[in-house]
């Protein structure tokens, strides 16, 4: 049972995603600070910084937002090995312009948030690409007749010079089902560039904030049923699923925090410590350039022979960190530190099973080989920025 559980505390949304009463994702929102990740500005560019190729865009928002030079070029598609050609940045925007931007990443500490010119509007089967004229598919389709007859169909329908991602849950869709989600997308960025602008900064697509990327983006995932404390939200909710033409069922249970000991699991994700069944443990430590996890013994003493009992312990400590990994919506670099093993056949075990358990993570992870220094590389992209934790 895929269940998504929201509800309100101290003025706070929290929105858990709990598989068999397990807490598997955790998000939170506040009303008043609403995540602005995938809206899309007409900014105007204050200051040009030609020695870093980027310059700083006013959006509207607090702070000054961030645009580097490669988010100004024409996309490139990265599966085709292109190199993306050098421009100076002076050459392309200047102090006073107004630019068409999306917010992709909200601002952090000090930093505001980065933009692009790489704009893109969700639907429920494509990602669709104003200014990207090429078509991938995801790579959790993994049959290549049918990434071929997905390209197909949506080229058929994109106009000239755009492009789209096409999501996971498009696999097995029929035509028509495409055809119609693709247009109504299509209508929507043009009524979006039809809006008439006064005066800018200005916001001209609002994505709705984590609650409704939420939604849109499980409603296809084998979602059960939408569960809620109370009736607050569920006239939001059920226009959300009608958008995207889904029928999932939303039920009120006021005691489902108590029934799922939510308060108590969401706790437990801000520990930094982790100890496995067995008795060893694991720790995750945040930087500023990466996260960290480490693998320790602890209790655990295991079998006779070493090699076997570290293996045991890395093959456990692959399940958890995968686990942790989604749940906390970890992004960026991650190194994990692996206890040591001398047989490449038992290296190769631990890096078949991260891959394994990371296959139910909704966001792409990008599992490497080990380092010179037997450090285990992964690489992943955030989900919603508004997380619960690291």
């Amino acid at each position: 049972m895929k269940e998504l559980i929201i509800y309100k505390q101290d003025e706070i949304r929290r929105l858990a995603l709990v598989e068999d009463g397990e807490l598997v994702e955790i998000y939170a929102e506040d009303e008043k600070n609403k995540s602005i990740e995938g809206n899309i500005y007409i900014g105007k560019v204050q200051n040009v910084l030609n020695g870093l190729q980027s310059a700083f865009v006013d959006i509207g928002e607090k702070k000054a937002a961030f645009i580097h030079v490669k988010d100004i070029l024409p996309k490139i598609d990265v599966s085709k090995n292109v190199k993306q050609e050098e421009v100076p940045i002076s050459k392309l925007i200047k102090s006073g312009d107004p630019i068409i931007v999306e917010v992709k990443r909200e601002a952090i500490d000090k930093k505001g948030p980065r933009l692009s010119t790489h704009l893109s509007l969700s639907s429920r089967f494509v990602v669709f690409m104003p200014n990207a004229p090429f078509i991938t598919v995801s790579q959790k389709i993994e049959d290549e007749n049918e990434k071929e007859r997905l390209k197909n169909i949506v080229k058929k329908y994109l106009p000239e010079k755009t492009g789209a991602i096409v999501r996971t849950v498009a696999e097995n869709q029929t035509e028509e089902v495409l055809k119609n989600d693709v247009l109504k997308t299509v209508k929507r960025w043009n009524d979006i560039k039809s809006k008439a602008v006064e005066k800018y900064p200005q916001i001209i697509y609002d994505k709705g904030g984590v609650l409704k990327k939420t939604i849109v983006d499980l409603a296809d995932n084998h979602l059960d049923r939408i569960v809620l404390e109370n009736d607050e939200d569920i006239d939001s909710i059920q226009e959300i699923l009608n958008q995207i033409g889904v029928n999932t069922k939303i039920e009120i249970e006021p005691d489902i925090r108590e029934k799922y000991s939510l308060e108590k699991q969401i706790s437990a994700t801000h520990n930094n410590k982790i100890w496995l069944k067995s008795g060893a443990f694991i720790t995750i430590d945040k930087t500023e350039a990466l996260v960290a996890i480490d693998v320790n013994t602890g209790k655990f003493t295991g079998k006779d022979n070493v090699e076997e009992t570290v293996t045991d312990v890395n093959l456990e400590a692959a399940e958890e960190i995968a686990k942790q990994i989604r749940l906390r919506d970890i992004s960026g670099i991650i190194i994990i530190d692996f206890i040591d093993m001398q047989k490449d056949e038992n290296k190769q075990k631990v890096i078949d099973a991260i891959k394994k358990f990371s296959k139910k993570d909704r966001s792409k992870v990008q599992v490497e080989d080990y380092t010179k220094l037997n450090l285990m590389h992964i690489t992943r992209k955030h989900i919603n920025s508004k997380k619960e934790t690291i």
